[in-house]
């Protein structure tokens, strides 16, 4: 009875959705499959070349920089160019600079390298959320990105495993991997992935209309993001602070691959359950939960001794990125207009990309002179902060974010300075070749009210 209950319940969550979301999907799914130079990085820097951790987090921190630099101009790109050139750009760009990283030796040219990486994996994410959002009705996002994540994670728990025994025999191995796999996932876009930018209408605002300053002002929106840099500065730590502290207790790289891929399974089982009981609850205070169990997760690593109990607090991290992961990535979507989705996903974006700037410098330099439980201390007080912002900042949102199942009629207001989108009135600018109707539509009686876009990286 169970299991057919829980085929039921993943029938439902994936059906309905266009064979475009499936084939965004699919190359999701292979590009992680393949992921290798985020995950292992620390590790191939300070057992593999003798570096210290400082040393680890500057390169770290310089790949995130490139990050930083690359979002909000491939999110200019995405509205201007497109979705699709945008991502065809990103990915040959990354795998081309993923295998030169496997082969430099020389300390500068490892970190000009990783600075090169850095921007270009970062240029596609603006392109996918974007393409995503375009690509599939408002009433399924939450579906939707709850589905790409968990691509993201199968592809994750795979490949870290995998890859943390690869770590032991040859780390080029890893890099030229990813490379092959993520130039298989630009081809993926260019054989199946037609681009979805909206096309203008007469009367409708020119998509330069909104610019970067008009993001800037959106104060609503900037407060998501500057929220949104908290919780990620916790999670990078599950890829630099982690290794690092595993490494200098004494833990192998197939031990961390080993702990660190709970995280991938827990999302694979749990993500599509979890979803379908978190669709219709409060955004605010699903927000709130993912920020305190993501910081006081990380904080009891400080108790870890042994690879079960580091893995049991990956465990609760966990939960909190199946919570915040649909539920933060849905709300931004909410608050973009549809004509500079590119702008604001590539301003979203950033607030991680600055996070992983950031992130290994925090962890290296604790690390170094004070010890790792300091890390996690950190941590479980960045993640009351941040649970703390959520609970003041959803408080102000308008009615119609204030749910996951916002009426179809909720008013949201705009002004000149700073234009608002109304998540269901998205008729006048639809995607090639859509149907305007289907942008429209709201599936009422569930949730009490119907069942908004808002929905998680």
């Amino acid at each position: 009875m169970s299991i057919g209950r829980t085929g039921r319940a993943v029938r439902e969550t994936v059906s309905g959705l266009p064979p475009a979301f499936w084939w965004l999907w699919t190359s999701t799914l292979v590009n992680r499959l393949g992921g290798f130079v985020a995950t292992f990085m620390a590790l191939y820097l300070t057992l593999d070349r003798g570096y210290s951790a400082t040393y680890a987090g500057l390169v770290a921190a310089l790949h995130g920089l490139g990050g930083v630099l690359s979002s909000l101009g491939a999110g200019v790109m995405t509205d201007r160019l497109g979705r699709r050139p945008t991502l065809l750009v990103a990915q040959a760009s990354t795998a081309v600079t993923v295998a030169l990283l496997g082969f430099v030796r020389d300390p500068v040219a490892i970190a000009g390298v990783a600075f090169l990486v850095g921007m270009a994996s970062n240029a596609s994410r603006p392109a996918v959320q974007a393409m995503m959002a375009d690509i599939v009705r408002p009433e399924d996002r939450i579906r939707a990105f709850s589905l790409n994540y968990w691509a993201i994670n199968l592809g994750f728990a795979v490949s870290t495993t995998a890859a943390g025994f690869i770590a032991e025999h040859s780390y080029a191995a890893g890099f030229l991997l990813e490379a092959v796999m993520t130039m298989a996932c630009a081809i993926v876009v260019f054989v199946k992935l037609p681009e979805s930018k909206p096309v203008q209408v007469e009367g409708e605002a020119r998509e330069d209309s909104v610019g970067l300053g008009t993001v800037l002002r959106d104060g609503r929106f900037m407060g998501v993001v500057g929220l949104s840099f908290l919780v990620a500065l916790i999670f990078q730590q599950g890829a630099v602070g982690l290794p690092v502290a595993m490494g200098a207790a004494g833990f192998t790289p197939a031990d961390y691959g080993m702990a660190i891929a709970v995280n991938g399974v827990l999302i694979v089982v749990l993500q599509i359950p979890v979803t379908r009981f978190i669709e219709h609850r409060d955004p605010g205070r699903l927000l709130v939960l993912s920020a305190l169990l993501a910081g006081y997760g990380f904080g009891l690593t400080a108790f870890a001794g042994s690879v079960g109990v580091f893995a049991l607090t990956v465990c609760v991290w966990t939960l909190a990125e199946i919570v915040n992961a649909p539920t933060q990535t849905g709300l931004v979507v909410q608050l973009s207009p549809a004509h500079g989705r590119g702008r604001y996903q590539g301003m979203y974006t950033m607030s991680w990309a600055v996070a992983a700037l950031v992130a290994p410098l925090m962890s290296g330099l604790v690390i170094d002179r004070y010890g790792a439980e300091w890390l996690w201390g950190m941590c479980a007080v960045v993640g009351t902060v941040a649970g703390l912002g959520y609970a003041l900042l959803m408080r102000r949102l308008p009615s119609g974010t204030s749910t996951l199942a916002a009426p179809a009629s909720a008013p949201v207001p705009a002004t000149d300075a700073v234009p608002v989108p109304a998540p269901v009135e998205e008729a006048p600018v639809v995607a090639a070749g859509a149907d305007a109707s289907e942008e429209e539509a709201v599936v009422p009686g569930r949730g009490g009210e119907g069942r908004s876009e808002v929905g998680a990286p």
